[in-house]
């Protein structure tokens, strides 16, 4: 079988329709519980995995989310590429609510870094992050954006923040003096895990509000963006449906060999009990 393609859903993202041999899957993980159960079928030929980041009912916070648990669950059942739907919020005036924008890069700004990689307890990995997301998978979001006539930016940079509570000002300021694009709670662990699984990943940074640098609109705040979570939802799904087409069968892409360099520990100084709860992602070695 080709190797399968994951879809995360976040806020807003409770599902994706039009699977057909749809089967529900409860992954228990070394790492575990994931967010959700695990819905798959066939979409176009190709096996799709999906995924609610934020599980039932939208009830787990940013920093609860267990993305290890998650991307394990993802790469036991054979993913090797991920598309994520994540709300955002814009940086830049040329970013309203409703575009889109498709992050190359990730500015750091979260706590919980020790739950971001699958490495440690005897087994030392240090995967090459410098570009941090899978060009080909974003040049494929981008087309598939365009021809679903949205507003879609392919590169920017993702603040990654904890919340749950949004920025201040004087942060939502500071950002903006650097650069940076876009500003959300949960992707950029999940870039870093995909790297370490060795799975190509992309992200639609779907726009609801431009945070609160902008003082001639009220700050951001979970009603106002309601509306926009509806529309980037519908907008999501359609762009993801024809990217589907667009992926390759074959997982040879540089994301898909990532630990080739990276694995510093030899094998025989492997920890058995390490090694076997790494297993999806070690297997070929």
């Amino acid at each position: 079988m080709n190797p399968a393609i994951g879809i995360i859903g976040g806020s807003g993202v409770s599902g994706f329709e039009g699977l057909e041999n749809v089967e529900e899957r409860n992954v228990t993980t070394p790492f575990g519980d994931p967010s959700d159960s695990l819905i798959g079928g066939q979409y176009q030929g190709r096996q799709v995995w999906f995924l609610s980041r934020h599980g039932k009912g939208h009830s787990i916070l940013p920093t609860e989310v267990n993305h290890r648990a998650n991307f394990w669950a993802l790469r036991s059942l054979g993913v090797r590429w991920v598309i994520c739907a994540t709300a955002v919020g814009s940086l830049k005036e040329e970013y309203p609510p409703r575009s889109i924008v498709i992050p190359d890069q990730y500015f750091d700004r979260t706590s919980q870094r020790a739950n971001n990689t699958f490495f440690g307890e005897g087994i030392v990995a240090h995967v090459s992050f410098a570009d941090p997301t899978s060009n080909g998978l974003r040049e494929i979001l981008q087309r598939a954006g365009e021809e679903e006539g949205a507003q879609i930016q392919n590169g920017g940079t993702y603040v990654c923040m904890d919340g749950p509570a949004f920025s201040t000002r004087a942060e939502s300021s500071y950002y903006r003096h650097f650069g940076y694009d876009i500003i959300g709670m949960t992707n950029l662990p999940e870039a870093k895990l995909a790297r370490e699984a060795e799975m190509a990943i992309a992200s639609l940074g779907m726009v609801t509000d431009y945070d609160c640098w902008r003082e001639e609109d009220e700050a951001v705040d979970a009603s106002s963006v309601v509306e926009h979570l509806a529309a980037n939802a519908e907008m999501s799904g359609r762009i993801i449906k024809r990217a589907i087409s667009m992926i390759p069968l074959e997982a040879n892409w540089p994301e898909h060999s990532s630990l080739d360099a990276a694995l510093f520990t030899p094998k025989d100084h492997w920890p058995e009990k390490t090694a076997r709860r790494l297993s999806p992602i070690l297997e070929r070695f």
